[in-house]
């Protein structure tokens, strides 16, 4: 069988270095939450955690969970970690079972979110070299940004017809 890899060197980590990179970025996180997000700062507080108690990927399981109340309680962008000068772009739900929930994207974040879709559409054999029919819907449910962004990152001709006459 033969794989198709949008970036081999991620794809095809050795597990100790992809354990390390984790736990990297995961304390990196962690540090940031606590330092921009009052939320986290207290619920980290109130469990006596700190930022430096997050040594590694393997201390995951002491970090407190964020419930989709906890965003509609944020509301709009009470847990945006960032200034909003470097939010690039603004996503909403439709609220019909609450409040709406808010999600913000840096540059970066997009970026993030074009690799993995590559890599995940890599995965399934697509290359620059096919066309990417992206039949998901483009509305609140954001599948179909997603998935236009990965083929559009991988480089193939892409054609977001969302759902319809396809």
């Amino acid at each position: 069988m033969t794989y198709h890899y949008y970036n081999k060197e991620a794809e095809t980590m050795p597990r100790e270095q992809l354990k390390a990179l984790q736990s990297e970025r995961l304390c990196a996180m962690v540090k940031r939450v606590y330092e921009k997000i009052p939320l986290y700062r207290k619920r980290f507080d109130e469990i006596g955690l700190k930022p430096e108690d997050i040594k590694s990927i393997d201390d995951i399981s002491k970090l407190p969970f964020t419930t989709k109340q906890d965003l509609r309680d944020n509301y709009p962008f009470g847990l945006f970690a960032v200034p909003m000068e470097e939010v690039v772009r603004i996503h909403a739900s439709s609220g019909t079972t609450g409040k709406q929930t808010v999600v913000g994207y840096t540059e970066n974040d997009m970026k993030l979110w074009g690799e993995v879709m590559a890599r995940t559409l890599g995965a399934g054999g697509i290359t620059s070299s096919d066309i990417g029919h992206i039949s998901y819907g483009y509305g609140l449910f954001t599948g179909g940004l997603g998935g236009g962004l990965g083929s559009e990152t991988i480089g193939c001709a892409t054609i977001p017809a969302s759902t319809g006459n396809t």
